[in-house]
Parts: structure tokens; sequence; C-alpha cells
């Protein structure tokens, strides 16, 4: 598989995460303002996984899009393609319950992310792999403008659906919005090139309310697998791991492992990260793609925020299991 770079396509955007100091008349509290962003993450996971990676994004000008900007220079993402845009940086408050699972309370009106016009998007090459996903496939104006760029390009194509309930609280209005990036996919291994989804149980339970309510999440993915005739589909299970499925073929599975959690931002993007990485060295060998996952979104939910692990780092903790 001969690829020249993985472009990640997407939301950077700053997560307002407590620090747990707060005064007694509850006047003020302290909040540490993080670089986050599913394709901005999964971008400085595949640099620091050994890929050369594209941040394809619009970044501000303003302070935080230039802590954004900053952030991706320091882990050598290529800003090529990156467009430079004085729309403000978009935020995310972040709350985590006792079991360090994250939730989101979004501030997007009119920011940065997801003001995409069609000539601030690129043709990419045969050679690139285009990732993209997350927020910014279900937000507009923008998410519109991304899919029909992205149905034109002649590439492999990946997309992490990753759901947010919180901010499109219909299933079937989500659905409806996910649903033609499913159809661009299955186009794609057409055309004769690779297409992969991402998925959560969690993402695949939420959604077949609207369209398999009362389904196993696992037997809901391997239908939309074989429906929309995407290549491969990669679900993940929280600490139980992942399983890759294919139609007509048997699943992969590979375990989860059992660490000390901090909390689970950027665990989605981390794995997909991992896997790409691992899938374009040896692609006839998805069992251990999943496995390079699954360890790298291990080790960064031991982390505070979106600070993916180094390839090197991946590897010591397989070894140490």
């Amino acid at each position: 598989m001969t690829i020249s770079r993985f472009v990640s396509c997407g939301e950077a955007l700053i997560d307002l995460l407590p620090t747990g100091n707060e005064t007694d008349d509850h006047f003020s509290s302290t909040w540490s303002a993080t670089s986050a962003g599913g394709p901005m993450t999964t971008a400085i996971a595949l640099e620091l996984m050994g890929e050369r990676a594209s941040f394809l994004g619009r970044l501000s000008t303003d302070a935080l899009g230039r802590q954004l900007r900053g952030y991706l220079e320091g882990k050598n993402v290529d800003l090529e393609l990156a467009v430079s845009t004085d729309e403000p940086t978009s935020m995310a408050v972040v709350s985590l319950d006792d079991d360090g699972r994250a939730s989101y309370t979004f501030h997007f009106t009119d920011t940065a992310n997801f003001a995409w016009r069609g000539e601030e998007l690129p043709e990419l090459s045969p050679t690139d792999w285009l990732h993209t996903g997350t927020l910014a496939v279900v937000i507009e104006p923008g998410a519109s403008v991304l899919l029909d760029w992205a149905a034109r390009q002649n590439c492999n194509l990946s997309v992490d659906l990753n759901v947010r309930p919180s901010l499109v609280e219909d299933a079937a209005d989500y659905w409806a919005r996910l649903e033609p990036w499913l159809e661009v996919l299955g186009e794609r291994r057409r055309r004769g090139f690779v297409s992969v989804v991402k998925a959560s149980d969690d993402d695949v339970n939420f959604l077949a309310g609207a369209v398999a309510p009362d389904r196993n999440a696992e037997d809901v993915f391997t239908e939309w697998i074989d429906r929309y005739g995407i290549d491969l589909g990669l679900l993940t299970l929280g600490p139980d791991g992942a399983v890759a499925v294919r139609a007509g073929s048997e699943p992969v599975r590979a375990p989860g492992h059992r660490v000390e959690l901090v909390d689970t931002i950027s665990a989605g993007d981390t794995f997909m990260a991992g896997f790409l990485a691992a899938y374009h060295r040896h692609p006839e060998d998805v069992a251990e793609a999943l496995a390079v996952a699954t360890a790298a979104s291990a080790l960064v939910v031991t982390r505070i925020g979106a600070q993916p692990p180094t390839r090197a780092e991946v590897e010591e903790f397989r070894r140490s299991r």
C-alpha cells in the first residue's frame, strides 16, 4: 500500500478542563485550556506513530488559534493545507464523571471550524489517505461542503463517526447527517480505493435508536458494512477492546487493556491513528493493526486530555503486557 501522507481533515478546538480550583463563594474557578479536536488529535497521533501527517483544518488567528497552531507545529504535523481565518476558535467545556468518562458542552456558533468554503479545499492525490469525521461531518454549514468535496477525491478514505448526542439530540437527525458518509465510503471502495469506518458501541447504540432499535451493536454495525459496501469497519468496545468486521468474513477481535483511567478524551481519535499507522505498514494483518490501536488508546486514557503516545511508547506498553 503506497501512501505518501495521511490528510486528517476537520476540527481543532480548545477543551476547557476543570482543574478543581474554585473559590469558597463560587465567584471564580480555574480551567485548563487544552488543545483538542478529533481530526487534529488523529493527525498528531499519526505523526507520533511515525507516519507523515498533514492537518487540513481552519485555524483562527486569535490567541487560542495560535495555541492550536503552535501545538501542531511542535508535533511536526504539516500545516501546508491548513486555512487561516479570523473567525474565533471553537471551544468545548468538558465534564468528567466519577469514572473519567467525558461529556461536552460545545460553543460553536460562527467559529472557525465549521465555515468551510469549497475553494479552501485542495485536490488530493491517489497516494494520499484522507481521514475525517467527528464534528466536522455533522456541523453545518461546513459539513455539506466537506461531504461534496470528499466524494470527489480519488484516494483512500476513513471516517470516524464519533457521535456527540449533546450536539444533535435526535438520533434520526444524526443518522441523516452520517448516512451519506457511509454511502461515500461504499462508493470509494467500488472505485478501487480502501474505505474504513470507525464507531464505538455507544455510537452505534445511539444511532440504532433511529434505524434498528433493540439490536446488538455489533450486528447493526456489521449490517452497515455489508449494506453500504465498505471495506472495513472498526467497532470499539471501551475496556473490552475492539472488533474489525468485513462483509463475508469472520470478525477479528482484540482484547482491551485494564489501565488506571484518567479520562476518556481522545481515546477514539488515538485508536484510529494507531490502527491506520499499523494497517498502512501491514495491510494484510488486521489483527496486528487492531492490537496496536487498542494499546495506543489504552495509553492515552492514562493521561490528561488529548496527549497521544509515540510509537515507541506503544511498543513498550505492548511488551509489558
